[in-house]
């Protein structure tokens, strides 16, 4: 890492707030991961403890990303991918599997944790026929995310917008959908939206009110006829909304046939 880069993921570290849950931070904790805080396990065992489902839930997230991006790249010939709400490195991250595929693809990531920057930018390393960049950016701010992203990003071709985990962060339902169509009204024809996000049940709900009482971002949890206004005159790949483990499994896929409140579908833009 030269001395810039490695000023910069410090600079990025000294943002962090360990003293209260993080989204990415607590989801890292479920999948087993190292970069986690006693705030962010202390809430993540609190909702393990009335919906230990979601431990799974974050897993069928990741798979499903891998799948979703490999459906993208190898079927639907998409090469570019604007990945909002990253979360931290794990297995199978967007540029992984697309540039397996494909080493020419191009991958941005948008974040605005601190942490999630900073290990990006310290382990995220893409193909040399390809482009790995990163944003730091809410998704609540799509005119600063657009404006950066059409720097590295051909905004005339195809793009697949990944936005996993991180609409329910956007607690205004109004707010949500103008936001989702904001970037894709961004992206031309034959691009695609793909969205995983928790679906309410009476664990969910439950978990969720645990969320928002430890004083994280708050979280709002829709149903999947909500999730499926993001795609108003789309159309979607099959086989539509459904839950994650469920949406196009693989021989390798985890939890096949499960259902789990977590759903997710992949659209496309006509």
């Amino acid at each position: 890492m030269t001395e810039d880069a490695n000023d910069d993921v410090m600079e990025q570290l000294s943002r962090i707030d360990t003293s209260v849950a993080h989204p990415a931070r607590v989801f890292d904790y479920w999948l087993g991961g190292k970069d986690h805080y006693a705030a962010d396990r202390e809430t993540g065992e609190q909702i393990l403890e009335v919906m230990p489902e979601l431990a799974i839930i974050a897993r069928a997230e990741r798979e499903f990303l891998a799948r979703a991006v490999r459906h993208l790249v190898v079927e639907a010939g998409v090469r570019q991918f604007l990945d909002i709400g990253t979360g931290i490195p794990s297995a199978d991250n967007t540029h992984e599997v697309a540039q397996a595929a494909a080493p020419e693809a191009r991958i941005v990531y948008v974040d605005n944790d601190p942490i999630v920057l900073a290990h990006a930018r310290a382990l995220l390393r893409g193909t040399d026929e390809g482009l790995t960049t990163y944003i730091d950016a809410d998704l609540r701010d799509p005119e600063t995310i657009l404006e950066h992203a059409a720097k590295a990003l051909d905004f005339t071709q195809p793009v697949g917008l990944m936005l996993l985990g991180v609409v329910e962060f956007v607690p205004d339902d109004e707010q949500a959908y103008t936001v989702v169509a904001e970037l894709m009204r961004a992206l031309p024809s034959g691009s695609y939206l793909t969205i995983a996000s928790s679906v309410s049940s009476p664990a969910m709900d439950r978990a969720a009110a645990i969320w928002n009482d430890s004083g994280a971002t708050p979280i709002t949890i829709r149903t999947t006829e909500q999730l499926m206004e993001f795609y108003k005159g789309m159309e979607l790949v099959e086989p539509g909304m459904v839950s994650l483990p469920k949406w196009r499994p693989e021989p390798t896929t985890q939890y096949r046939g499960q259902e789990v409140s977590q759903y997710g579908a992949v659209g496309r833009k006509s």
